[in-house]
């Protein structure tokens, strides 16, 4: 080579110290616009909403008796609004040179737009982690809880933070597809009358999760192997679908070198993968469905004693029995005759055979001795399952307690209530029109049971007034309360109040 040639390639000494220049200055660039984004107004006023209401919520969320694999999926909502925010937000920042009109001085500099590009998708990394520590927070708060059982899933717990960095990345990928600051603002009302309005598609299809969300709230909290949500699947695809907008942001924006492309290419994989599989695993499996069956009619329970009685109950629940026992102790405690001492088996039932989406009656036991309570504990559940135990002590079973009309409904909802905190609010709580006055129907953990506007007369003046010695003469006069046919002006003349002021229809 002679003296006057230029050499025509870059000695890789350069290119490698150009290389690490140019991440340092997208690492500045990412962490400035980080900052930045994390203190615009749209970003703040969703956080401080975000944690307003996990504070809210927890503070007395489930009656205190949170089922974990009911509190994973209840963190998956609110990031959805941290998510709008900071897509807004993304997008706005990635157009921040169109709209001032800036862009042409970019050129003097280190970075090129792709690279820019990547620092902007990185900016959203930080909400990310944020929203993270908040699910974090809102589940650990909720397992913290004396009355908590059951077990959480990791990949329930991903879908807030994944959510909010696909929203975050899909903000840099609108801007490089729409130069307009506008479309983010459309997009925004858009995946809002979509998602928190809920005309997304619904249930547990394979379509609806193709949604971000799928939380699938439902009152029928069942045991965690019997769920059946793909979530693992649903993270996967979460992952993906985001990694892969911003790849293609990258792209669009000139980044063409082969990491970029390969990038795309397996971040795409991974959300296609992601997004079929968990559509197959949105319909239950074969052994799913016999799991559920079994668990409906012939369920593996874990029995316990507790005093004289036993108590059977799923694994996960196991923890839940000496409550349950409290409950039935203080019912039995002011029962008469064989009732005060009788030997009672309390069995956890549910229905599974139609999944989370199932809401069906579970039919009274028609076993002598044997009460009802179900997956929910505390507040109405409370009153409920105490109302059961008293319909046994009183009927003999569950289902003949279910078809008492005639005095016998007073001593019942004497034994129920008498011994609450509250029992006129307990009163309430346990009729399903909240009423203390009239006829009602009394809610139980199966069937339920009625009470007549007489009978109701005749419980709210023993309730409200309070007698010594109300105790004693239930007990005294057990045999005639809880004859069959004894009507309520008889129980209320034996327990000393007033009697209704006519004739119960059913008497």
């Amino acid at each position: 080579m002679s003296a006057g040639t230029v050499p025509t390639t870059t000695p890789p000494a350069v290119m490698e110290t150009e290389q690490r220049g140019s991440a340092r200055a997208v690492l500045a660039l990412a962490l400035l616009e980080a900052r930045r984004l994390l203190l615009r107004v749209p970003v703040v006023i969703a956080f401080v909403a975000y944690a307003a209401w996990i504070v809210w919520r927890t503070r007395s969320s489930w009656d205190g008796h949170p089922a974990l694999q009911d509190v994973d999926r209840a963190t998956q909502s609110m990031p959805m609004l941290v998510g709008l925010a900071v897509l807004l937000c993304a997008n706005f920042a990635a157009l921040r040179s169109e709209r001032h009109g800036t862009e042409h001085h970019f050129a003097v500099l280190v970075l090129p737009p792709w690279r820019r590009t990547v620092a902007h998708a990185l900016s959203v990394v930080p909400a990310t982690v944020l929203v993270a520590v908040c699910v974090a927070g809102q589940f650990a708060r909720e397992a913290s809880k004396p009355g908590a059982i059951g077990h959480g899933s990791p990949a329930e717990l991903l879908v807030g933070p994944l959510t909010v960095l696909l929203f975050g990345t899909l903000g840099v990928l609108l801007a490089r597809v729409v130069r307009s600051a506008l479309a983010a603002p459309l997009v925004v009302v858009l995946l809002l009358f979509t998602l928190v309005l809920g005309t997304a598609p619904g249930g547990a299809s394979g379509l609806s999760w193709l949604a971000p969300v799928v939380a699938e709230i439902s009152s029928n909290t069942l045991p965690s192997d019997l769920l059946g949500r793909p979530a693992a699947w649903h993270a996967l695809y979460l992952a993906g679908a985001a990694l892969c907008a911003a790849f293609l942001a990258v792209l669009l924006a000139g980044g063409r070198n082969p990491a970029v492309r390969a990038g795309l290419v397996l971040t795409l994989a991974l959300a296609v993968t992601g997004g079929v599989l968990q559509a197959r695993g949105a319909a239950p499996s074969a052994e799913l469905t016999a799991a559920r069956e079994r668990a409906s009619v012939r369920p593996e329970l874990t029995c316990v004693e507790h005093g004289r009685s036993s108590y059977c109950a799923f694994p996960e629940w196991g923890p839940r029995t000496g409550a349950w026992a409290g409950v039935v102790d203080r019912v039995q405690a002011l029962a008469g005759g064989s009732a005060h001492e009788r030997r009672l088996v309390v069995r956890q039932r549910i229905d599974a055979r139609y999944g989370m989406e199932g809401d069906a009656a579970i039919p009274g036991l028609t076993e002598a001795d044997q009460v009802t309570v179900g997956t929910a504990w505390g507040g109405n559940r409370l009153p409920e399952f105490s109302s059961a135990v008293a319909a046994v002590l009183v009927a003999g079973t569950e289902d003949a307690g279910s078809e008492i009309c005639d005095g016998r409904m007073v001593t019942l909802m004497w034994l129920s209530l008498s011994w609450q905190d509250d029992p006129m609010a307990a009163m309430r709580r346990v009729r399903l029109d909240d009423s203390v006055k009239g006829s009602a129907v009394v809610l139980s953990p199966t069937d339920p049971l009625s009470m007549t506007e007489g009978q109701t007369d005749v419980v709210r003046r023993l309730l409200e007034e309070p007698r010594p010695g109300v105790g004693d003469l239930v007990k005294a006069h057990w045999a005639e309360l809880t004859s069959p046919g004894v009507t309520t002006a008889r129980a209320a003349e034996l327990l000393g109040v007033a009697g209704p002021g006519k004739a119960d229809s059913c008497e």
